[in-house]
């Protein structure tokens, strides 16, 4: 192992956002199995684990730190992204791997204090004696002062870039490459598609409701269809109303909007409440008034 690794001046040094990166993932790969864990159950009475849940979780994290830290010096995040612990105790520059107590206080402080706040939250959430609300008060206290030096910390690891959480800064262990590592590049093609593609589809999600495609097709079609273009067999059906301009079925309640074309009443209403600018698909004429036809139909003319 080159001794620039151990360096902090080190011409490789690791980045932030690789920390971080390493931190996410490993976040992400605790959920993953406890939802694979929690799916086993699924046969089972509802709500088995919970009283269980903080020692079960404890137990699968134990697992994970004897496969990560305790043989590899690294967590799973770490060993995806090339990174590795380092015993920043020791005076050498050369890579010096974690000690087995720098290890026995990273499970106590990060299995073992998840577990004790989770299991001291189910003791005293229900109790109600003054002694265990002094207990309960006192242990918030400390919860939410460790929460402040993690604050603290993680300020410090912003500016300096060195122990990106509180456990790695008591321990004295910190972050570093276990090859040396080129510079990180990252490329933006990926990116840009997807910020292309969603700004085209929340373009056209607003774009849509404020087309009024009943009206664009009934325009399109009297475009295509113009009053002057019916045959004399087609006028003469619509002067004696004996189709609605609509749905080409005899009118039922036939009713006009001002021009010479006839509609069902339901089909001229409808589509009158769902549009206000409804023009006459045959003739193009807007609507003045929904009127009942004045005179009537014989049904002789049927025949």
């Amino acid at each position: 192992m080159a001794s620039s690794i151990g360096n902090e001046n080190s011409v490789n040094p690791v980045l932030r956002i690789s920390q971080l990166d390493a931190l996410e993932l490993n976040k992400a790969l605790e959920q993953l199995v406890w939802s694979q864990f929690t799916s086993c159950f699924h046969g089972f009475k509802p709500g088995v684990l919970a009283h269980f849940e903080p020692e079960v979780k404890a137990f699968l994290w134990l697992i994970l730190w004897r496969f990560t830290i305790c043989s590899k010096n690294a967590t799973v995040g770490q060993a995806i992204l090339n990174i590795q612990y380092k015993n920043n105790l020791s005076q050498t520059e050369k890579y010096q791997p974690l000690s087995k107590h720098q290890k026995l206080w990273y499970l106590i402080f990060t299995v073992g204090g998840r577990w004790l706040e989770e299991r001291c939250y189910d003791l005293f959430s229900n109790r109600q004696l003054q002694s265990f609300c002094k207990i309960k008060h006192y242990i918030n206290f400390g919860a939410g002062l460790l929460k402040l030096f993690g604050l603290v910390n993680f300020l410090i690891f912003l500016q300096k870039g060195t122990f990106a959480t509180l456990t790695e800064r008591i321990l004295g262990i910190r972050s570093v490459f276990c090859k040396p590592q080129s510079v990180r590049q990252v490329g933006f093609e990926y990116m840009n598609r997807e910020l292309l593609w969603h700004g085209f589809a929340e373009f056209l999600i607003y774009l849509l409701p404020l087309i009024n495609v009943q009206k664009l097709k009934l325009k399109v079609s009297s475009w295509c269809l113009p009053i002057a273009g019916l045959s004399n067999s087609e006028n003469t059906l619509a002067a004696h109303c004996k189709e609605c301009s609509l749905c080409g079925e005899w009118p039922t309640m036939p009713h006009t909007i001002g021009c010479s074309h006839v509609f069902c009443y339901y089909c001229i209403k409808s589509n009158y409440l769902s549009d206000m600018y409804f023009t006459c698909p045959k003739c193009g004429s807007e609507v003045h008034s929904v009127q009942p036809l004045k005179y009537k139909i014989e049904m002789t003319e049927l025949h």
